[in-house]
Protein backbone atom coordinates (compact mmCIF):
# COMPACT_ATOMS: atom_id res chain seq x y z
CA UNK A 1 0.00 0.00 0.00
CA UNK A 2 2.74 2.63 0.74
CA UNK A 3 4.77 1.76 -2.19
CA UNK A 4 1.17 2.91 -4.31
CA UNK A 5 1.20 5.85 -2.26
CA UNK A 6 4.67 6.75 -3.18
CA UNK A 7 4.06 5.82 -6.47
CA UNK A 8 1.55 8.88 -6.42
CA UNK A 9 4.36 11.69 -5.58
CA UNK A 10 6.36 12.26 -9.09
CA UNK A 11 9.06 14.02 -10.66
CA UNK A 12 8.07 16.83 -13.45
CA UNK A 13 9.07 14.33 -16.04
CA UNK A 14 6.89 11.45 -14.74
CA UNK A 15 4.09 13.89 -14.13
CA UNK A 16 4.06 14.79 -17.75
CA UNK A 17 4.12 11.32 -18.71
CA UNK A 18 1.40 10.48 -16.42
CA UNK A 19 -0.84 13.60 -17.90
CA UNK A 20 0.07 12.36 -21.52
CA UNK A 21 -0.84 8.89 -21.31
CA UNK A 22 -4.20 9.84 -19.19
CA UNK A 23 -4.95 12.29 -22.06
CA UNK A 24 -4.35 9.36 -24.72
CA UNK A 25 -6.95 7.82 -22.71
CA UNK A 26 -9.63 10.10 -23.46
CA UNK A 27 -9.16 10.98 -19.30
CA UNK A 28 -9.49 14.71 -18.11
CA UNK A 29 -7.11 16.28 -16.02
CA UNK A 30 -7.83 18.19 -13.16
CA UNK A 31 -4.83 20.45 -11.79
CA UNK A 32 -5.22 22.37 -8.22
CA UNK A 33 -2.04 23.47 -6.20
CA UNK A 34 -1.16 24.75 -2.78
CA UNK A 35 0.83 24.48 0.32
CA UNK A 36 -1.44 22.07 2.03
CA UNK A 37 0.72 22.19 5.01
CA UNK A 38 -1.62 21.38 7.86
CA UNK A 39 -4.02 18.86 5.92
CA UNK A 40 -7.79 19.84 7.24
CA UNK A 41 -11.55 19.34 6.34
CA UNK A 42 -11.29 22.78 3.76
CA UNK A 43 -8.46 20.65 2.17
CA UNK A 44 -10.53 17.50 1.90
CA UNK A 45 -13.58 18.47 0.67
CA UNK A 46 -11.78 20.96 -1.84
CA UNK A 47 -9.42 18.26 -3.16
CA UNK A 48 -12.35 15.32 -3.47
CA UNK A 49 -14.98 18.27 -5.25
CA UNK A 50 -11.93 19.21 -7.74
CA UNK A 51 -11.24 15.41 -8.19
CA UNK A 52 -14.92 15.17 -9.48
CA UNK A 53 -14.44 17.90 -12.27
CA UNK A 54 -12.55 15.53 -14.23
CA UNK A 55 -10.91 11.82 -14.16
CA UNK A 56 -7.68 12.81 -12.37
CA UNK A 57 -6.93 15.25 -10.24
CA UNK A 58 -3.31 16.12 -10.38
CA UNK A 59 -1.99 18.41 -7.04
CA UNK A 60 0.66 20.78 -7.53
CA UNK A 61 2.79 21.52 -4.30
CA UNK A 62 4.51 24.09 -3.04
CA UNK A 63 8.13 23.14 -1.68
CA UNK A 64 9.21 23.84 1.52
CA UNK A 65 11.17 27.13 0.65
CA UNK A 66 8.34 28.68 -1.78
CA UNK A 67 6.19 27.86 1.20
CA UNK A 68 8.47 30.18 3.64
CA UNK A 69 8.68 32.69 0.64
CA UNK A 70 5.01 32.93 0.47
CA UNK A 71 3.97 32.29 4.19
CA UNK A 72 6.88 33.19 6.16
CA UNK A 73 9.81 31.79 8.54
CA UNK A 74 7.98 29.77 10.62
CA UNK A 75 5.56 28.23 7.64
CA UNK A 76 5.98 25.24 6.54
CA UNK A 77 4.77 23.62 9.89
CA UNK A 78 4.87 19.59 8.11
CA UNK A 79 7.96 19.52 5.84
CA UNK A 80 7.60 18.56 2.18
CA UNK A 81 7.72 15.17 2.34
CA UNK A 82 5.12 14.73 5.33
CA UNK A 83 3.29 16.99 3.10
CA UNK A 84 3.65 15.33 -0.17
CA UNK A 85 3.10 11.73 0.80
CA UNK A 86 -0.74 12.91 3.40
CA UNK A 87 -1.82 13.97 -0.22
CA UNK A 88 -0.75 11.44 -2.19
CA UNK A 89 -2.67 9.13 0.41
CA UNK A 90 -5.90 10.50 -0.48
CA UNK A 91 -7.94 8.63 -2.97
CA UNK A 92 -8.83 11.54 -4.33
CA UNK A 93 -5.75 11.96 -5.55
CA UNK A 94 -4.43 10.83 -8.55
CA UNK A 95 -0.73 12.60 -8.46
CA UNK A 96 1.35 14.98 -6.27
CA UNK A 97 4.10 17.07 -8.06
CA UNK A 98 6.55 20.14 -6.25
CA UNK A 99 6.87 23.07 -7.41
CA UNK A 100 10.14 25.48 -6.33
CA UNK A 101 8.57 28.64 -7.95
CA UNK A 102 5.89 30.90 -6.19
CA UNK A 103 3.58 30.22 -8.62
CA UNK A 104 2.55 26.86 -10.60
CA UNK A 105 2.81 28.43 -13.88
CA UNK A 106 5.96 26.47 -15.43
CA UNK A 107 4.40 23.37 -13.90
CA UNK A 108 0.54 24.38 -15.83
CA UNK A 109 2.50 24.94 -18.77
CA UNK A 110 4.29 21.75 -18.68
CA UNK A 111 1.19 19.65 -18.10
CA UNK A 112 -1.54 21.50 -19.77
CA UNK A 113 -4.40 20.07 -17.51
CA UNK A 114 -7.80 20.33 -19.07
CA UNK A 115 -9.17 21.74 -15.94
CA UNK A 116 -7.58 24.17 -13.97
CA UNK A 117 -8.76 24.79 -10.37
CA UNK A 118 -8.76 26.45 -7.00
CA UNK A 119 -10.57 27.83 -4.07
CA UNK A 120 -13.59 30.20 -4.09
CA UNK A 121 -10.97 32.65 -2.96
CA UNK A 122 -10.00 33.17 -6.18
CA UNK A 123 -11.94 34.77 -9.43
CA UNK A 124 -11.10 32.24 -12.47
CA UNK A 125 -9.69 35.07 -14.40
CA UNK A 126 -7.40 35.73 -11.26
CA UNK A 127 -6.15 32.47 -11.02
CA UNK A 128 -2.42 31.57 -12.30
CA UNK A 129 -2.16 29.58 -15.49
CA UNK A 130 -5.67 30.13 -16.29
CA UNK A 131 -4.69 31.73 -19.77
CA UNK A 132 -2.47 28.95 -20.56
CA UNK A 133 -5.19 26.34 -19.62
CA UNK A 134 -8.11 28.26 -21.68
CA UNK A 135 -6.16 29.32 -25.00
CA UNK A 136 -5.65 25.18 -25.47
CA UNK A 137 -9.44 25.13 -25.14
CA UNK A 138 -9.71 24.30 -21.04
CA UNK A 139 -11.96 25.27 -18.04
CA UNK A 140 -10.81 27.30 -15.09
CA UNK A 141 -12.87 27.22 -11.86
CA UNK A 142 -13.29 28.70 -8.43
CA UNK A 143 -14.88 26.09 -6.16
CA UNK A 144 -16.62 27.47 -2.86
CA UNK A 145 -14.31 28.44 -0.07
CA UNK A 146 -15.40 27.00 3.12
CA UNK A 147 -15.50 29.38 6.19
CA UNK A 148 -13.53 28.97 8.94
CA UNK A 149 -10.77 26.35 7.64
CA UNK A 150 -7.43 27.28 7.16
CA UNK A 151 -4.10 26.35 7.62
CA UNK A 152 -3.72 29.86 9.15
CA UNK A 153 -6.92 29.50 11.23
CA UNK A 154 -5.74 26.26 13.25
CA UNK A 155 -2.57 27.84 13.64
CA UNK A 156 -4.18 30.61 15.39
CA UNK A 157 -6.38 28.48 17.54
CA UNK A 158 -3.29 26.43 18.39
CA UNK A 159 -1.10 29.52 19.35
CA UNK A 160 -4.66 30.70 21.65
CA UNK A 161 -4.81 27.28 23.53
CA UNK A 162 -0.92 27.50 24.57
CA UNK A 163 -1.02 30.96 25.75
Amino acid sequence: MLQKIKGKIQSWEQAKQSVEAWREKGLRTVFTNGCFDLLHYGHIHYLAQARELGDKLVVGLNSDASVRRLKGAGRPINDEPSRQLMLAALECVDLAVTFEQDTPLELITLLLPDILVKGGDYQPGDIVGADVVIARGGEVKALPYIEGYSTSAIEARIREKDM
